[in-house]
């Protein structure tokens, strides 16, 4: 496995999906950053019983759910995302917005939608976060419906 290759592959997602447990860009950035050094360390170990994909993203979780114990409570910043100069201004806040309300939700869901919303397939998803396909299906369902009702009472 070339790892030069897989930091370049998961490098945003994995990002991205630390952002969803801290909801702190330099946060994230550096649990981003010892999910690949942990990956480094232990690449030689992997055993080609998962995805190299899903064992990424487990050690990413496993990292960010040790940071999270580590810290009770975690300060929220008001902006999830980069700034950047976009014409369409309304759907970066809308963006930033359900960003938020992901970084309200309870840790475990927290993890499966920002999976889901990385296009993680939902048989991986549940061998990342260990529940059974099903169960994974249904959570998704119910996340999304309460990510749905906290837009509509935003006024979205």
């Amino acid at each position: 496995m070339d790892f030069n290759k897989l930091y370049e592959e998961y490098w945003d997602k994995i990002y991205r999906l630390c952002m969803g447990y801290i909801n702190d860009q330099d946060q994230a950035k550096d649990l981003a950053q010892e999910t690949f050094i942990t990956v480094w360390r232990k690449l030689s170990t992997f055993r080609n019983e998962a995805s190299i994909g899903t064992w990424i993203f487990r050690i990413a979780t496993n990292t960010c759910l040790s940071q999270i114990k580590k810290n009770e409570k975690i300060s929220k910043v008001e902006t999830f995302l980069p700034e950047e100069d976009n014409a369409d201004h309304e759907l970066d806040e809308e963006i930033k917005l359900l960003y938020q309300f992901i970084s309200e939700l309870p840790e475990l869901d927290r993890i499966i939608i920002s999976l889901e919303l990385e296009g993680i397939k939902q048989q991986e998803i549940s061998k990342i976060v260990g529940l059974s396909d099903s169960n994974i299906r249904v959570k998704i369902h119910r996340i999304k419906e309460r990510l749905n009702i906290k837009f509509k009472n935003h006024g979205k």
